[in-house]
């Protein structure tokens, strides 16, 4: 990743699953639905999140499991469902409200749902090493992990690193 892109970053807007999650979902005989979150992902998002990075999650999935997750990590623009809108849509929104600028954002998600905002040519776009064709061929930056897997926490570690904040405690 360039360093100066890197210095730039404020925000940082993920998908969930194939991202936050390796993309399984876990059914049980009661038909509950279930994710597994990799900890380190969960620990260097407490870390930006206490460094005042902003975090923002938009996915299509509703999961009440994964709602209390964020809630757990304080990660409060969360977008769950999309109500028949595109992810676009609810990004272009959250953008327009929270005043960010597309320079100071890296996005990362890794399937066709995600396509037109890592599209976009302001924000640093970025996805985990298993994301699909379409994805992978025009991210700025793929992370060597897998989605579920540290994908995460390299994208945050990285910027945190590159402006000196990683190793503060």
């Amino acid at each position: 990743m360039n360093p100066e892109t890197l210095k730039n970053i404020t925000t940082f807007v993920f998908d969930i699953d194939g991202v936050m999650t390796d993309g399984n979902v876990h059914v049980l005989e009661s038909g509950e639905h279930y994710r597994t979150f990799y900890i380190r992902d969960g620990y260097a998002l407490e870390r930006a999140v206490q460094a005042g990075y902003r975090i923002c999650v938009i996915t299509g999935g509703k999961h009440e499991g994964v709602r209390k997750r964020l809630q757990n990590l304080k990660i409060h623009d969360v977008f769950m469902g999309s109500g028949g809108r595109s992810k676009l849509e609810i990004y272009k929104g959250w953008l327009a409200d929270s005043g960010i600028s597309e320079e100071n954002i890296l996005y990362m998600g890794d399937d066709l749902p995600d396509y037109e905002v890592i599209s976009r040519p302001n924000l640093f776009a970025t996805c985990p090493a298993d994301a699909c064709e379409e994805i992978l061929g025009i991210a700025n930056y793929v992370s060597p992990h897998n989605g579920g897997r540290g994908a995460v926490r390299d994208v945050i570690e990285q910027v945190m690193r590159e402006k000196g904040e990683w190793m503060r405690f």
